[in-house]
């Protein structure tokens, strides 16, 4: 799936459409896909993105009762629990991911060593003197909490304003990520907080 999500960005970027790289799981960037010629793609651009986006619906399907499986486990777990409960955007899938992941976040010494644990911190190469992301740590944890993040283009969110302005002076794909970024170092003070519950059951189970 990642593969065709990839395509269909890179279709994206490659049009006028650049603005909804990195959008997939939002529902209107979704509608406005679905109407490819509409908004100016191409006959055959809009075509494979016609085909690429049931083959998602294909694989979305077939992997929902492995997700199922996972938020059933993972609802038992405290941690989870609180996750998802005082994380904006953060539901029983991304919960169960970032509470796999880390878990007994005592082990980190700060929540920036949290945050370069994701690969989510943004390094500066001095060869061109760019930012770029390390692409370190587990890319499940990445991608979980880099969708968690899209959720700050909610007008409900309490990163709203944040996320609409580094969207307005970047693209919202860095939006995405800054956002991210906050809701590691959330989870690390969530996770620390709860200490030795953080990986238990909940009682009665």
């Amino acid at each position: 799936m990642l593969a065709i999500a990839g395509m269909l960005i890179q279709l994206a970027l490659q049009s006028a459409l650049d603005h909804l790289a990195g959008r997939l799981a939002d529902p209107r960037a979704r509608a406005q896909l679905e109407h490819g010629q509409d908004i100016g793609l191409s006959a055959a651009g809009a075509q494979a993105v016609a085909g690429a986006l049931r083959r998602m619906d294909d694989l979305e399907a077939g992997l929902g009762p492995v997700h199922a499986q996972i938020a059933g486990f993972a609802r038992r777990q405290i941690g989870r629990q609180a996750l998802a409960a005082e994380l904006f955007g953060v539901g029983p899938l991304v919960a169960a991911i970032v509470w796999a992941f880390l878990g007994d976040a005592r082990r980190f010494s700060s929540c920036a060593q949290a945050v370069r644990h994701t690969g989510l911190d943004v390094t500066v190469y001095s060869s061109d003197d760019k930012r770029h992301l390390p692409h370190q740590g587990p890319p499940t944890l990445r991608w979980a909490l880099f969708e968690a993040g899209h959720q700050g283009s909610r007008a409900s969110s309490p990163d709203h304003l944040y996320y609409t302005d580094v969207a307005a002076r970047i693209d919202a794909n860095r939006a995405a990520l800054s956002v991210a970024r906050k809701l590691a170092r959330r989870s690390h003070h969530i996770l620390r907080r709860l200490g030795d519950q953080a990986c238990a059951p909940l009682p009665g189970w």
